[in-house]
C-alpha cells in the first residue's frame, strides 16, 4: 500500500494496515505511556528521564523517544555545546495525548485497592 492509499483510507484501530495502531501501540506500551506522563511535568534531559521513568534502559528510551518524536508527541531540542546537551519536551499535540494518558494513570492508580483484592481473589481462587 503506498502513503498515498493509506492517507486516503479511513483509519481504523482495529484494521492491521491502518497507521493509527502503530501510533497507539507507541502510546500505550508500557515506556511510551510513562515517557509521556514524565514529559507532562516539563521538558527533560535523556538521563533525567532515564531516572525519572524507573526501570527503562537507555536502549529502550532512546527507542521510545525516537518513535514518539516521529509521531509528532516529543521535540527534541539538541544544543550545540560541548558536552551536547538534548532536551526532551512534549509537542502540542503531545500534550493532548498525555492529559488523557494521565486520567487513566490517576484512575488506575485510585482504584489499585480495588485491583490488588480482585487479585486476590482470583489468586485465592485458582490456588483452591
Amino acid at each position: 500500500m503506498t502513503t498515498t492509499q493509506e492517507e486516503n483510507l479511513p483509519y481504523d484501530v482495529f484494521c492491521k494496515a491502518c497507521p493509527s495502531r502503530g501510533t497507539l501501540e507507541h502510546v500505550t506500551g508500557r515506556w511510551g505511556s510513562l515517557t509521556l506522563g514524565a514529559l507532562h511535568e516539563g521538558s527533560l534531559r535523556f538521563n533525567e528521564l532515564r531516572r525519572r521513568v524507573d526501570g527503562v534502559s537507555e536502549k529502550m528510551l532512546s527507542q521510545t523517544l525516537h518513535a514518539l518524536e516521529r509521531d509528532g508527541l516529543v521535540h527534541r531540542e539538541a544544543q550545540p555545546t560541548n558536552p551536547p546537551r538534548v532536551d526532551y519536551e512534549l509537542t502540542v499535540l503531545g500534550h493532548e495525548v498525555a492529559e488523557r494518558l494521565l486520567g487513566l494513570i490517576h484512575f488506575v492508580e485510585g482504584r489499585m485497592d480495588d485491583v490488588l483484592e480482585a487479585r486476590r481473589r482470583y489468586d485465592g481462587a485458582r490456588t483452591n
